[in-house]
């Protein structure tokens, strides 16, 4: 018990003198006194993923079309705002996409820079509703570990990243992966209306492509910056490329599994065949590798999808 008392008490005093080196700029924006809401936050949906199964499970489908629309196109929107702010004001700020340093100073295009970070990481809070309305709409088999893990950890660990560098290095990987969410949303959006543009949708795979590509440039800009002795944290350094090659290996696991050596489910009537629904790791309807399009993506259950 010794033991753990000095482990807890030694966190605490870390956290402590963390405080003191972290960005004084972004200290009193909302969520950024302390990590308490954003963890609570991403306990509620963890918590969300274990109980909306068994809450959905005797109930039929919510359809939820419009809200799909209106929320994918939003977040076009909201990602096409934080791309655009954080290449106006890097450009302006006179940013190197090869090695930049952070910057606490109160200069209106690092704090302009800083402000459209902020808003990458609200995003990726926002993003937890991806999960909600697969489970409202009963596509369980979306909620994989990939689709968990890679909307978990994207919200809590960029907590970190606003709280010590809004700023610097940072504005690479979110400006990248804005960009690539500005597209994969626009998808998802497009899919909503339904069947009679579902069909066009050829381009689903390729989004996965971007996303690994993605991934290997964030761990070659990384590698790079370390090479050169960029004046960022190290340690940030180190623990993107890590989180890079998990991203990785799911990404590529998931392609293999959808796109390579897709399962094939035969109805156990004759006559009917089950499609094989491609599994997305983010929001929205799945790709039907038949045929037969189900409307709005959904599987009918016994009885009529509920409706907004």
């Amino acid at each position: 018990m010794e033991i753990i008392a000095h482990f807890i008490n030694d966190t605490i005093q870390f956290y402590k003198w963390g405080l003191t080196i972290s960005d004084k700029r972004v200290e009193s924006w909302p969520l950024m006194q302390s990590p308490l809401p954003t963890l609570a936050i991403s306990s509620l949906y963890l918590l969300f993923i274990w109980l909306g199964p068994k809450y959905m499970q005797n109930r039929e489908p919510f359809q939820l079309r419009s809200t799909l629309i209106i929320y994918n196109f939003g977040m076009v929107i909201l990602n096409v705002f934080i791309f655009k702010e954080l290449f106006l004001a890097a450009r302006a700020a006179g940013y190197s996409y090869i090695c930049q340093p952070v910057s606490y100073s109160e200069d209106v295009n690092e704090v302009r820079i800083a402000g459209a970070l902020w808003w990458y990481y609200v995003s990726k809070g926002i993003e937890y509703l991806d999960t909600v309305f697969f489970i409202l709409r009963k596509k369980f088999n979306q909620v994989s570990f990939l689709h968990v893990y890679h909307h978990c950890t994207m919200f809590t660990l960029w907590w970190i990243g606003i709280k010590w560098v809004a700023g610097g290095q940072s504005f690479f990987g979110a400006h990248m992966n804005a960009s690539i969410h500005i597209v994969m949303y626009l998808y998802y959006g497009l899919a909503a209306f339904g069947p009679q543009i579902q069909k066009y949708l050829w381009w689903k795979k390729y989004l996965t492509i971007i996303q690994m590509i993605q991934f290997h440039v964030t761990i070659g800009h990384t590698a790079l910056s370390l090479y050169i002795d960029c004046s960022f944290p190290k340690w940030m350094h180190w623990a993107l490329i890590a989180y890079a090659v998990t991203f990785i290996f799911l990404f590529a696991n998931f392609y293999y599994q959808t796109y390579r050596h897709p399962r094939k489910e035969m109805s156990s009537k004759a006559g009917k065949v089950a499609v094989n629904g491609v599994a997305s790791v983010t929001n929205g309807l799945s790709k039907l590798e038949s045929k037969l399009v189900v409307e709005n993506g959904r599987k009918k259950k016994k009885g009529k999808a509920k409706r907004e």
